[in-house]
């Protein structure tokens, strides 16, 4: 599989878990349940960065934000004082899971953004033949 291509899969994924996580926050009471256009504009940026500019600087710079924020995402949670009071209520199985997705999702598209960002330097530097 193209290396642009795991990238932007990745980065969807990551996206598609993140809302998934973060409206299962607001469901419990850890975010605030109120609107943010902010928020949907952020997610709309992160979308078209993903789906139009994967081949662009642009693209993997966001798609690298995207994968930070899915690899953060656990070590927020999981240093919380109530995450096993959480990991054992009802839903809990799919709060954790998503921790460990996250986790492994945002790393692995942090991996693959940075190394599309290098291989980006480095076709930049050679000299046109």
């Amino acid at each position: 599989m193209k290396h642009n291509t795991m990238l932007t899969v990745a980065s969807l994924l990551s996206l598609l878990l993140l809302t998934l996580h973060i409206t299962d926050d607001i469901v419990r009471g850890i975010s605030k349940a109120e609107s943010s256009n902010i928020a949907l504009i952020a997610l709309a940026i992160f979308l078209y960065g993903t789906l139009i500019l994967p081949e662009r600087r642009s693209g993997h710079i966001i798609m690298l934000i995207i994968g930070l924020f899915a690899a953060a995402m656990p070590v927020m949670h999981m240093r919380g004082a109530h995450y096993g009071e959480i990991a054992k209520s009802p839903g809990g199985f799919f709060f954790v899971w998503t921790l460990w997705v996250l986790g492994g999702l945002g790393g692995f598209t942090l991996i693959l953004a940075a190394r599309g960002l290098w291989d980006l330097r480095q076709s930049n530097r050679r000299p046109p033949a």
